[in-house]
C-alpha cells in the first residue's frame, strides 16, 4: 500500500446533474440498438465475390479519328460553298460591268451618229443656200438685162430695176434671225422684212401681213412673177408673207428656228399673191 493512500484527496468530487446522466444513457442505448439491428439484418453467411463484370471497351482513338474526319468534311463543304458564292458574285459583277460598258458604247455611237447627221444636214443647208444665192444672182442679172433691153418701155424698165433692188436687199438678209415684232437690221418678222425690202424700191407697204395681202393686185399662184408678194391665209386675214424670187422659190423670215431663208414653194404652197411692181 502506498504511503500516500491514507491521505485523503483534497479534490472535491464532481456533482453530475441528472439531466447529463440521462442524456449519456440515451446516446449509449441508441448506439447499442443500432448495432443490434444491423447485426440482425445481416445474412448469416455471405458468399465471397467470385466474379467481376467486364466494362465495355471504349476505342478513344477511333472516336477521335471520326470526329476529325467529320470536322474536315464540314470545313471542306463550307470552303466549297464560299468558293461557289465568290464565283457567283464575281460573275455577276463582270456581267454588270459588261452591260454598263455596252450601254455606254451604244450611247456614244448614237451621239456620234447624231452629231454626224447634224453636220451633214448643215453642210447640205449651206450648199443649198449657195445654190439658191447663185440662182438669185442669175435671176437678178436676167431681170436687169431684160430691163436694159426694154429701154423703149420706161415703165417696164423702172419695174425691173425696182425688182432687182427688192431681191438684192432680201438676199442680203439671208441668215438673219426671226424675232416677232423685230424690224431689223439683223432680226425680222415676216411682214417687217417684206416692208423693208419694198422700201428699197420706194414702195411703202403696210406693216402687218393681213394688210400686205391686199396691198396690190391679186394674182393667181400659177402665174407668179419675181417680186410678187406671197401670203398664207385668206386675203385680208393672212398670217404670213414672203416674196417670190423665181424658179419656184421664195424668200421669207420663216420662224425662230429657221430665221431668214430661201425655201421651195412646193414644200409650203402659198394661198395667194399680190403684185405691187
Amino acid at each position: 500500500m502506498s504511503h500516500t493512500a491514507h491521505i485523503p484527496s483534497h479534490r472535491k468530487p464532481r456533482q453530475r446533474s441528472a439531466s447529463a446522466l440521462a442524456l449519456r444513457a440515451g446516446v449509449a442505448g441508441g448506439v447499442l440498438s443500432t448495432i443490434a439491428v444491423a447485426g440482425a439484418a445481416a445474412p448469416a453467411s455471405a458468399d465471397p465475390v467470385t466474379e467481376t463484370v467486364e466494362m465495355p471497351a471504349f476505342d478513344v482513338a477511333s472516336s477521335i479519328s471520326h470526329v476529325v474526319q467529320q470536322s474536315a468534311a464540314n470545313s471542306q463543304q463550307t470552303a466549297l460553298e464560299q468558293e461557289l458564292r465568290l464565283a457567283e458574285d464575281t460573275a455577276a459583277t463582270k456581267a454588270s460591268e459588261t452591260a454598263k460598258k455596252t450601254k455606254a458604247e451604244a450611247v456614244r455611237k448614237a451621239e456620234a451618229e447624231k452629231a454626224e447627221a447634224k453636220k451633214r444636214a448643215a453642210e447640205q443647208e449651206r450648199a443649198s443656200r449657195a445654190a439658191e444665192r447663185t440662182s438669185l444672182s442669175g435671176a437678178t442679172t436676167t431681170a436687169g438685162s431684160s430691163a436694159s433691153a426694154s429701154s423703149s418701155n420706161s415703165s417696164s424698165t423702172a419695174a425691173s430695176g425696182s425688182v432687182g433692188k427688192v431681191i438684192a436687199f432680201l438676199k442680203a438678209q439671208v441668215g438673219d434671225a426671226y424675232v416677232m415684232g423685230a424690224t431689223g437690221p439683223n432680226s425680222w418678222d415676216c411682214s417687217s422684212l417684206v416692208q423693208a425690202a419694198f422700201r428699197q424700191a420706194n414702195i411703202d407697204l403696210p406693216r402687218v401681213s393681213q394688210d400686205q395681202s391686199t396691198a396690190g393686185r391679186q394674182v393667181g399662184t400659177s402665174n407668179l412673177k419675181v417680186g410678187d408678194i406671197l401670203y398664207w391665209g385668206a386675203a385680208g386675214s393672212a398670217y404670213h408673207t414672203g416674196v417670190y424670187i423665181g424658179d419656184g422659190k421664195y424668200l421669207d423670215a420663216a420662224n425662230p428656228r429657221k430665221g431668214v431663208v430661201i425655201q421651195d414653194l412646193s414644200g409650203y404652197p402659198a394661198t395667194g399673191a399680190v403684185r405691187v411692181l
